[in-house]
Parts: structure tokens; sequence; C-alpha cells
């Protein structure tokens, strides 16, 4: 057995020194004097080929990606033959450490959860939380679907010095939702700009839409014209700055003006127990008398 291991480590360094290009074996003509670096199995856990340290593998082609042709330009390929196999690509420390992989797998390794059916990205946890150390997909892109539900798990994104942007032909949104049971989100709320565009600066108007607790939308709690900039308030059609769809105002704290030329903005609104004040001018208040009836 030892012997064959020896002789297909042989054979493998004999291939890929062939096909990738790599200047051993005299190949090339400026290192002549190349011998062919040799294999051994690595003391990593769970064994395997170690590739000479500092040896680069240079793989390209001029094929494209065409299913007639048997995807001829898909130079790395990793398989799994096994129902809950997950092959990877992982990084490890200088101790030989994993700290970083990336995987792609079918099935779940615990038989009762859904099939997860995604790529992912993983790092490992802190070093002295509870799973210390332990990989963990922080970025998955499903497969098997016409719509990838692209998910992070235990992760922010920072957007340094550059733009977050949802651009599409229909609705854009960015939803708040809430997590069940295999991953299925519920709406809360969505911030939309709707697909009503029109032209001439009108149309695609910002709502703020939500929904009950099965996940239909209700209503657009507040919408902004894009056309005008009018604010509603429960009315998808703001006919001026502020168009509230309802039968009340509320202005939570009394305000008295010391008198007449107190400081105040032209449209500022007060009251008290006694009087309705309106700023009608810069710093010039009048007042109403508020009666019973």
């Amino acid at each position: 057995m030892k012997l064959i291991k020896i002789v297909s480590l042989t054979a493998l360094g004999a291939s890929l020194s062939f096909v990738g290009g790599c200047q051993l074996f005299g190949v090339a003509e400026s290192s002549s004097s190349s011998s062919a670096p040799s294999f051994q199995e690595s003391s990593l856990p769970g064994g395997g080929l170690a590739f000479p340290q500092n040896e680069r593998i240079h793989l390209s082609t001029d094929q494209k990606w065409v299913a007639s042709e048997g995807h001829l330009s898909d130079l790395i390929r990793l398989q799994w033959t096994a129902e809950r196999a997950k092959p990877a690509i992982s990084w490890a420390d200088e101790k030989g450490n994993d700290k970083t992989a990336i995987v792609s797998h079918d099935k779940a390794n615990n038989p009762e959860q859904h099939d997860h059916k995604h790529i992912s990205f993983e790092t490992t946890m802190s070093p002295d939380g509870e799973n210390k150390d332990q990989l963990f997909t922080r970025f998955e892109i499903p497969y098997d679907t016409d719509v990838a539900e692209i998910r992070t798990h235990s992760s922010n994104f920072n957007v340094m010095d550059g733009i977050l942007r949802v651009a599409a032909e229909g609705n854009r949104d960015i939803q708040f939702a809430k997590t069940g049971k295999d991953n299925a989100t519920t709406p809360l709320w969505s911030l939309r700009t709707n697909s009503g565009e029109k032209g001439g600066n009108s149309g695609a108007d910002f709502n703020i839409i939500r929904y009950d607790d099965k996940g239909e939308a209700i209503e657009s709690a507040v919408t902004v014209s894009r056309s005008d900039g009018n604010v509603g308030i429960g009315t998808n059609a703001p006919e001026s700055k502020l168009d509230v769809a309802g039968d009340s105002i509320r202005i939570r704290e009394s305000k008295t003006p010391e008198s007449a030329n107190s400081p105040g903005n032209q449209g500022d609104i007060a009251w008290d127990e006694n009087y309705m004040y309106i700023c009608v001018a810069k710093d010039t208040w009048k007042r109403t008398e508020l009666k019973s009836w």
C-alpha cells in the first residue's frame, strides 16, 4: 500500500508539472537544471497530498463554458459523491488551524434539518466565545432556484467610500422581516420605490410599507412623491407638502411663547390650555383664545 501511495504521488507530480506548465523537468529553457519537486503527505488533519511549499500552480484556458462541449473552461472541479459530503476550499494559519473556507453542499450534516443547497463562505467564531474557533457560515448563496435568497449570518455590511444600490425595473425594496423555521422569512416593513415610473420626474415614489402578521401588505404608511416632494401619511397621492389621510394631528407637548415677540420661525404652531399660537413672521406670534362648548 505504501508503494502504491509513493507511485501515485510521483505520477501526480509529473502530471501537474506537465499540465500546469510549471518550470520542472527542464521544460523551461531558463531552468533546464530544475528537477521535479517531491510531493509528501499533508500533516494537517485529514491528511492528503501536500504540494511543495512556495511552488505556484498556473492554470489557464481559451475555452468557453459551453455545455455541448463538455464545460471545457472549468479547470478546477470539486464534486461530492455521497449525499452529505461537503467539498471545500479552506485556509489554515501557520499552526494548521482552519480559519476560513468556501463550501458547497446539498444536504445538511443533521438529517433533521432542511436541505441546504448552497455555497457558503465561512470564518471562525471568536476564540473566547461559546463556539470557540469553529467555522461558521457568514454568507451563503443557494442554488437550484431562479431567485437566490442570499443570506448572511452574524455578519454586518459596511460600505466604505461607495454606494449600496438597489436597482430594478419593478419595485425596489429594502425589507425588514422576522425569521421563522428553515430560514423562512415574514416581512414586517419595506422601504420601497414603486414601479410606477412615468418620466418627467414623476412616479417611482418612495413608500414605507407595513405588513400584517402573515406577511401581507396592508398599506403605504408614508409616501413621498418624487415629482414634487409631497409627503403623504395614509395616502399614496399626497396633494400638499404634508397630506394626512386621517381625522386628527397631535402635538403632544404644550408651549407658551413668553410674548408676541418671542423667538420663532414663520409657520411654527404651539398651544397651551388657553390659546393656540401661530408664528406669522420671524419672531412674531399671534394667538387665538380656546373656549369650551
